[in-house]
Protein backbone atom coordinates (compact mmCIF):
# COMPACT_ATOMS: atom_id res chain seq x y z
CA UNK A 1 0.00 0.00 0.00
CA UNK A 2 2.83 2.28 -0.51
CA UNK A 3 2.48 5.62 -1.82
CA UNK A 4 -1.40 5.82 -1.24
CA UNK A 5 -2.35 9.24 -0.74
CA UNK A 6 -2.46 10.40 2.52
CA UNK A 7 -6.25 11.88 1.88
CA UNK A 8 -7.55 8.30 1.29
CA UNK A 9 -6.61 7.74 4.98
CA UNK A 10 -9.23 10.08 6.43
CA UNK A 11 -10.69 9.15 9.70
CA UNK A 12 -13.40 6.01 9.32
CA UNK A 13 -16.34 6.54 11.21
CA UNK A 14 -15.67 4.14 14.62
CA UNK A 15 -17.37 0.73 15.00
CA UNK A 16 -20.35 1.44 17.21
CA UNK A 17 -20.68 -2.08 18.21
CA UNK A 18 -17.28 -3.58 19.35
CA UNK A 19 -15.43 -0.15 20.92
CA UNK A 20 -14.07 -0.79 24.45
CA UNK A 21 -13.97 2.79 24.50
CA UNK A 22 -14.75 6.11 21.81
CA UNK A 23 -13.81 9.79 22.78
CA UNK A 24 -16.31 12.34 21.22
CA UNK A 25 -15.53 15.52 20.32
CA UNK A 26 -13.22 16.14 22.71
CA UNK A 27 -11.21 19.52 23.71
CA UNK A 28 -8.92 20.41 26.56
CA UNK A 29 -8.51 23.98 27.38
CA UNK A 30 -5.53 24.46 29.80
CA UNK A 31 -5.89 27.16 32.18
CA UNK A 32 -3.34 29.37 30.84
CA UNK A 33 -4.94 29.69 27.55
CA UNK A 34 -3.45 26.25 25.80
CA UNK A 35 -5.92 24.70 23.85
CA UNK A 36 -4.39 21.43 23.55
CA UNK A 37 -7.23 18.90 22.11
CA UNK A 38 -10.09 20.48 20.04
CA UNK A 39 -13.39 18.16 18.79
CA UNK A 40 -11.30 15.17 18.95
CA UNK A 41 -12.56 11.96 18.33
CA UNK A 42 -12.02 8.44 17.88
CA UNK A 43 -12.92 4.23 19.08
CA UNK A 44 -10.22 1.94 20.34
CA UNK A 45 -12.17 -1.52 19.87
CA UNK A 46 -10.96 -4.50 21.99
CA UNK A 47 -7.94 -6.08 22.02
CA UNK A 48 -6.45 -3.41 19.46
CA UNK A 49 -2.76 -2.18 19.83
CA UNK A 50 -3.83 1.70 18.91
CA UNK A 51 -0.93 4.26 18.18
CA UNK A 52 -1.10 7.76 18.66
CA UNK A 53 1.25 9.61 16.62
CA UNK A 54 2.16 13.59 16.11
CA UNK A 55 4.57 15.94 16.77
CA UNK A 56 5.42 16.70 19.96
CA UNK A 57 2.85 19.13 22.07
CA UNK A 58 -0.47 17.90 19.72
CA UNK A 59 -1.96 16.85 22.66
CA UNK A 60 -1.20 12.78 22.42
CA UNK A 61 -0.44 13.17 26.30
CA UNK A 62 -3.39 14.73 27.21
CA UNK A 63 -5.62 12.55 25.14
CA UNK A 64 -4.28 9.83 27.58
CA UNK A 65 -4.72 11.15 30.20
CA UNK A 66 -8.39 12.07 29.65
CA UNK A 67 -9.46 8.60 29.08
CA UNK A 68 -7.14 7.34 32.20
CA UNK A 69 -9.16 9.82 34.22
CA UNK A 70 -5.91 12.16 35.54
CA UNK A 71 -7.51 14.98 33.69
CA UNK A 72 -11.31 16.15 32.51
CA UNK A 73 -12.06 17.32 29.01
CA UNK A 74 -12.80 20.79 28.70
CA UNK A 75 -15.89 19.73 26.13
CA UNK A 76 -17.33 16.16 24.89
CA UNK A 77 -16.67 12.88 26.82
CA UNK A 78 -15.46 9.19 26.31
CA UNK A 79 -18.24 6.68 26.08
CA UNK A 80 -17.16 3.41 27.69
CA UNK A 81 -18.51 -0.29 26.55
CA UNK A 82 -20.02 -1.23 29.16
CA UNK A 83 -21.65 2.28 29.96
CA UNK A 84 -19.23 3.18 33.63
CA UNK A 85 -15.31 3.90 33.28
CA UNK A 86 -13.03 1.35 33.84
CA UNK A 87 -11.71 1.81 37.58
CA UNK A 88 -9.13 3.43 37.50
CA UNK A 89 -5.20 3.59 38.01
CA UNK A 90 -5.08 1.00 40.18
CA UNK A 91 -7.71 -1.30 38.89
CA UNK A 92 -8.71 -1.87 35.01
CA UNK A 93 -6.34 0.92 33.41
CA UNK A 94 -2.57 0.55 33.40
CA UNK A 95 -0.54 3.64 33.16
CA UNK A 96 3.25 3.55 31.87
CA UNK A 97 4.77 6.83 32.21
CA UNK A 98 7.20 8.17 29.69
CA UNK A 99 9.67 8.53 32.86
CA UNK A 100 9.80 5.26 34.93
CA UNK A 101 8.85 7.15 38.29
CA UNK A 102 9.97 4.40 40.67
CA UNK A 103 10.37 5.10 44.41
CA UNK A 104 14.02 5.22 44.79
CA UNK A 105 13.87 3.70 48.04
CA UNK A 106 11.60 0.95 47.44
CA UNK A 107 12.85 -2.11 46.12
CA UNK A 108 11.75 -3.71 41.84
CA UNK A 109 8.97 -5.64 44.10
CA UNK A 110 8.17 -2.77 46.43
CA UNK A 111 7.45 0.13 43.36
CA UNK A 112 5.36 -3.12 41.68
CA UNK A 113 3.14 -3.37 44.61
CA UNK A 114 2.68 0.26 44.67
CA UNK A 115 -0.99 0.10 42.79
CA UNK A 116 -1.79 -3.35 44.52
CA UNK A 117 -1.27 -1.14 48.16
CA UNK A 118 -3.15 1.98 46.65
CA UNK A 119 -5.84 -0.63 46.46
CA UNK A 120 -5.77 -2.02 49.79
CA UNK A 121 -3.80 -5.54 49.07
CA UNK A 122 -1.90 -7.11 51.12
CA UNK A 123 1.92 -7.20 50.16
CA UNK A 124 1.89 -10.98 51.06
CA UNK A 125 -0.80 -11.77 48.95
CA UNK A 126 0.19 -9.47 46.01
CA UNK A 127 3.59 -11.21 46.03
CA UNK A 128 2.60 -14.02 43.90
CA UNK A 129 0.95 -10.97 41.13
CA UNK A 130 4.06 -9.57 41.34
CA UNK A 131 6.48 -12.11 40.84
CA UNK A 132 4.85 -13.29 38.42
CA UNK A 133 4.90 -9.48 36.47
CA UNK A 134 8.28 -9.29 37.01
CA UNK A 135 8.63 -12.22 35.05
CA UNK A 136 6.80 -11.30 32.23
CA UNK A 137 9.27 -8.31 32.39
CA UNK A 138 12.42 -10.47 32.50
CA UNK A 139 13.54 -9.27 35.62
CA UNK A 140 12.42 -12.10 38.08
CA UNK A 141 15.97 -11.98 39.60
CA UNK A 142 15.89 -8.68 40.48
CA UNK A 143 13.07 -8.51 42.75
CA UNK A 144 15.02 -6.96 45.56
CA UNK A 145 17.13 -4.55 43.93
CA UNK A 146 16.76 -1.10 44.09
CA UNK A 147 16.57 1.46 41.12
CA UNK A 148 19.62 3.23 41.33
CA UNK A 149 21.20 -0.47 40.57
CA UNK A 150 19.49 -0.40 37.80
CA UNK A 151 19.85 0.37 34.07
CA UNK A 152 17.48 2.86 31.95
CA UNK A 153 15.62 -0.09 30.04
CA UNK A 154 15.04 -2.20 33.34
CA UNK A 155 13.77 0.85 34.91
CA UNK A 156 11.45 0.96 32.28
CA UNK A 157 10.57 -2.78 32.39
CA UNK A 158 10.00 -2.51 36.36
CA UNK A 159 7.30 0.51 35.55
CA UNK A 160 5.53 -1.77 32.54
CA UNK A 161 5.55 -4.87 35.91
CA UNK A 162 3.92 -2.01 37.37
CA UNK A 163 1.24 -1.43 35.10
CA UNK A 164 0.52 -4.97 34.32
CA UNK A 165 0.65 -6.33 38.38
CA UNK A 166 -3.21 -5.29 38.34
CA UNK A 167 -4.21 -7.32 35.15
CA UNK A 168 -5.47 -4.51 33.52
CA UNK A 169 -8.46 -4.08 30.99
CA UNK A 170 -6.50 -1.54 29.17
CA UNK A 171 -3.14 -0.52 28.91
CA UNK A 172 -2.03 3.39 28.38
CA UNK A 173 1.57 4.05 27.31
CA UNK A 174 2.88 7.35 27.37
CA UNK A 175 6.41 7.56 24.84
CA UNK A 176 7.77 5.11 27.47
CA UNK A 177 10.74 4.02 25.24
CA UNK A 178 11.75 7.85 23.88
CA UNK A 179 14.40 8.38 26.55
CA UNK A 180 16.53 4.95 25.71
CA UNK A 181 19.07 4.56 23.45
CA UNK A 182 17.98 2.62 20.34
CA UNK A 183 19.20 -1.09 21.01
CA UNK A 184 17.45 -0.73 24.05
CA UNK A 185 13.90 0.64 22.22
CA UNK A 186 13.97 -1.89 19.77
CA UNK A 187 14.43 -4.91 22.07
CA UNK A 188 11.95 -3.19 24.48
CA UNK A 189 9.49 -3.25 21.48
CA UNK A 190 9.69 -6.92 21.00
CA UNK A 191 8.85 -7.23 24.43
CA UNK A 192 6.59 -5.39 24.49
CA UNK A 193 4.64 -7.02 21.34
CA UNK A 194 5.14 -10.16 23.47
CA UNK A 195 3.65 -9.24 25.77
CA UNK A 196 0.67 -7.86 24.60
CA UNK A 197 0.31 -11.18 22.66
CA UNK A 198 0.15 -12.94 25.74
CA UNK A 199 -1.92 -10.65 27.80
CA UNK A 200 -4.40 -9.11 24.90
CA UNK A 201 -5.05 -6.01 26.54
CA UNK A 202 -6.21 -3.38 24.64
CA UNK A 203 -3.13 -0.91 24.36
CA UNK A 204 -2.89 2.91 23.49
CA UNK A 205 0.21 3.74 22.73
CA UNK A 206 1.66 7.30 22.03
CA UNK A 207 4.72 8.26 20.27
CA UNK A 208 6.21 10.28 17.70
CA UNK A 209 8.29 8.02 16.02
CA UNK A 210 6.80 6.67 12.22
CA UNK A 211 8.75 3.70 12.53
CA UNK A 212 7.82 2.38 16.32
CA UNK A 213 4.26 3.15 15.66
CA UNK A 214 4.45 0.80 12.29
CA UNK A 215 6.73 -1.80 14.14
CA UNK A 216 4.09 -2.09 17.27
CA UNK A 217 0.59 -0.78 16.01
CA UNK A 218 -2.89 -2.83 14.57
CA UNK A 219 -3.71 0.93 13.79
CA UNK A 220 -1.75 4.32 13.37
CA UNK A 221 -4.33 7.33 14.70
CA UNK A 222 -2.21 10.23 12.85
CA UNK A 223 -2.44 13.61 14.50
CA UNK A 224 -2.30 17.45 13.25
CA UNK A 225 -0.12 19.76 15.32
CA UNK A 226 -1.60 21.44 18.61
CA UNK A 227 -4.54 21.25 19.11
CA UNK A 228 -4.82 18.59 17.97
CA UNK A 229 -8.09 16.50 16.41
CA UNK A 230 -7.43 13.07 14.44
CA UNK A 231 -6.23 13.35 10.83
CA UNK A 232 -5.78 9.85 9.74
CA UNK A 233 -6.63 6.56 10.51
CA UNK A 234 -4.26 3.94 9.27
CA UNK A 235 -4.87 -0.08 9.85
CA UNK A 236 -1.00 -1.78 9.75
CA UNK A 237 -2.49 -5.02 8.43
CA UNK A 238 1.05 -6.75 8.81
CA UNK A 239 0.28 -9.76 10.92
CA UNK A 240 1.88 -10.74 14.51
CA UNK A 241 3.74 -11.51 15.50
CA UNK A 242 6.68 -9.49 13.94
CA UNK A 243 10.39 -9.52 14.29
CA UNK A 244 13.32 -8.09 13.17
CA UNK A 245 12.83 -9.92 9.70
CA UNK A 246 9.32 -7.81 9.26
CA UNK A 247 11.35 -3.80 10.74
CA UNK A 248 13.92 -5.09 7.51
CA UNK A 249 11.26 -5.85 4.73
CA UNK A 250 9.47 -3.51 1.96
CA UNK A 251 6.31 -3.97 3.83
CA UNK A 252 7.45 -2.38 7.03
CA UNK A 253 9.23 0.25 4.02
CA UNK A 254 6.30 0.42 2.70
CA UNK A 255 3.81 0.80 5.69
CA UNK A 256 6.51 3.52 7.07
CA UNK A 257 6.26 5.61 4.07
CA UNK A 258 2.58 5.51 3.83
CA UNK A 259 2.57 7.24 7.46
CA UNK A 260 5.16 9.62 7.01
CA UNK A 261 3.20 10.82 4.56
CA UNK A 262 -0.03 11.02 6.39
CA UNK A 263 1.69 12.74 9.23
CA UNK A 264 2.94 15.39 6.85
CA UNK A 265 0.23 16.05 5.30
CA UNK A 266 -1.49 16.72 8.92
CA UNK A 267 1.04 18.99 9.76
CA UNK A 268 0.89 21.00 6.72
CA UNK A 269 -3.02 20.57 6.68
CA UNK A 270 -3.06 22.48 10.23
CA UNK A 271 -0.46 24.98 9.04
CA UNK A 272 -2.34 26.05 6.83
Amino acid sequence: MAGTSPAMTKVRPPAQMSSLLQLQSISKVFPNGVTALRDTSFAIREGEFVSLLGPSGCGKSTALRIIAGLIEPSQGGIMWQDGAAPKGLSGEIGFVFQEPTLMPWASVAGNVYLPMKLAGMDKNKAMLRIREALVRVGLEAFENAYPRELSGGMKMRVSIARALVTQPRLLLMDEPFAALDEITRFRLNNDLLTLWAAMRQTAIFVTHSVFESVYLSSRILVMTQRPGRIFADIPIDAPYPRDESFRTSAEYAGLCRRVSEALVAAMAEQAA
